[in-house]
C-alpha cells in the first residue's frame, strides 16, 4: 500500500461515517467473547449429570425416582442411542428397547422430518405388569419395571397391554444365522458369530450367555434404564452416546437435579397421559 493510499484508508477510519458504521460491532465486541468464553467455560450436561447420579445413588432405593427427559428440539434422528441400547445389551435381530420413530411433516418442497426416541415409560400406573401371570413383569424399590427373565413364560400379555408399543419377544434369532462361512468374502463370520452366541451380557446385573432354549431366549424383553450401569454409577447408554445432548437421566426427587429443572419446564410433555400411566419419560417440544 502506498503512503497516499493509506493516508486515504486512515481518512475514511477517521470520519464520522466509517465510525458509525464499526462502532456498534466494536462496542459490542466485549459481549461477544464473553459469550463464547462462557459457552466454553460451560460444563457439559454429562459430568452434571453424572456428578447428580453419585449424590442419588448415596440415598435408599425407595428415596430415589429415576426419569429421562428427551429434548426432541436437539433429537437429529442419527440413531445413535439405538445402536448403543443394542450394543450394550447384546440385542437380536428384532428387539430394540429404544427405537426413534421418524414422522415426515410438511408438503413438497417444504418438508422436513421430526422425531421420537421411545424407551420404556417406565409408568408408575402400569398397565403391562397386573397382566402377567406369573408375576415376572414389575416395578422394582426403584420404580423401574423390570422382567424376570426366569419367572417369563413368554406369554406376551404384557406385549398386549403396553399401550406404548415399548415390549419386544426374543425369538432366538442372531444376525449370524445362515451365514456362510466357507466364502472367502465373509471371513470373520465365525467369530462374529462366537461373539453373538458366547459372549455374555449383563441385564440386570446378571451375567447371560446366549444360548439356545435359555432365558432370555423365549422371554419378553424392554428397556429397563440400563440399570446394570446405573448399579455402578454410570448413566445409561443411550444418554451418553446422544451426540446432541438431547437425552437426559437423574433423579427427580433431587430438586437440584437437571431433570428436576427440565421437567418444571412449561414446554414438557408425556406421552399419552390421558391413560393415567404416569410416565416417567419426558419431552420437551
Amino acid at each position: 500500500m502506498s503512503e497516499a493510499q493509506g493516508a486515504s484508508l486512515l481518512s475514511k477510519v477517521a470520519s464520522e461515517v466509517f465510525a458509525g458504521v464499526i462502532a456498534p460491532a466494536l462496542e459490542n465486541a466485549p459481549l461477544i467473547q464473553a459469550a463464547e468464553d462462557d459457552v466454553l467455560a460451560q460444563e457439559d450436561v454429562l459430568v452434571r449429570m453424572e456428578r447428580e447420579l453419585q449424590r442419588a445413588l448415596q440415598k435408599t432405593p425407595a428415596e430415589r425416582r429415576w426419569v429421562m427427559v428427551i429434548d426432541l428440539r436437539r433429537c437429529i434422528g442419527c440413531h445413535a442411542c439405538t445402536i448403543a441400547c443394542v450394543a450394550e445389551n447384546k440385542l437380536p435381530p428384532g428387539v430394540v428397547y429404544r427405537p426413534v420413530l421418524t414422522e415426515e411433516i410438511g408438503r413438497y418442497p417444504h418438508v422436513t422430518y421430526r422425531f421420537l426416541p421411545k424407551p420404556c415409560m417406565q409408568c408408575e400406573n402400569a398397565p403391562c405388569t397386573p397382566v402377567c401371570p406369573v408375576h415376572a413383569t414389575y416395578t422394582n424399590e426403584e420404580g423401574v419395571i423390570v422382567v424376570d427373565y426366569d419367572q417369563c413364560i413368554g406369554c406376551r400379555a404384557c406385549i398386549s397391554a403396553c399401550p406404548y408399543a415399548s415390549r419386544t419377544f426374543d425369538f432366538g434369532l442372531n444376525y449370524t444365522d445362515h451365514t456362510v462361512d466357507r466364502l472367502a468374502m465373509l471371513v470373520g463370520s465365525t467369530e462374529a458369530g462366537k461373539y453373538e452366541t458366547a459372549g455374555a451380557a449383563f441385564e440386570y446385573g446378571e451375567r447371560r450367555e446366549r444360548k439356545h432354549e435359555q432365558s432370555p431366549i423365549g422371554n419378553v424383553r424392554k428397556c429397563h434404564f440400563c440399570l446394570h450401569r446405573i448399579k455402578e454409577g454410570i448413566l445409561p447408554a443411550c444418554t451418553t452416546t446422544c451426540i446432541g445432548r438431547a437425552t437426559f437421566f437423574g433423579d427427580a426427587n433431587d430438586p437440584d437435579s437437571l431433570v428436576s429443572e427440565l421437567i418444571a419446564k412449561p414446554n414438557v410433555m408425556r406421552l399419552k397421559e390421558e391413560l393415567g400411566t404416569e410416565p416417567r419419560v419426558y419431552y420437551l417440544v
